[in-house]
């Protein structure tokens, strides 16, 4: 019996992941929304200084160049889930009530 393919094991792995994972984004509840992205943003922090750890640990320029790719990349990642993740916190604000005209009469 042959060996199956490192790169035929690998996709299997990418494709299944893809299939799990929007699945679990899609049945997520829209009020947990905001605490997924912060843990996100975290893994995604955790990304870059693998990454950094990889591009710097490999010896052919080739590897270093896809490990600088990938920290830019992650980077943002992570610059674009805090902006996100602000503005839907921004949703919840309570609006600042604006103070209420004066009758044009009232003028003295």
């Amino acid at each position: 019996m042959e060996s199956v393919s490192p790169t035929l094991i690998n996709l299997i792995i990418f494709v299944l992941a893809i299939y799990v994972g929007y699945h679990v984004v899609w049945t997520v509840t829209p009020a947990l929304h905001t605490p997924l992205m912060a843990v996100t943003n975290a893994i995604s922090a955790i990304v870059i200084v693998g990454a950094m750890l990889a591009a710097a640990l490999t010896e052919t320029t080739l590897g270093r160049t896809m490990g600088a790719l990938a920290v830019a990349l992650a980077a943002v990642n992570v610059f674009g889930g805090f902006l996100v993740t602000r503005r839907m916190l921004e949703m919840f604000r309570k609006k600042d009530r604006k103070a209420p005209a004066k009758a044009q009469g009232d003028q003295a």
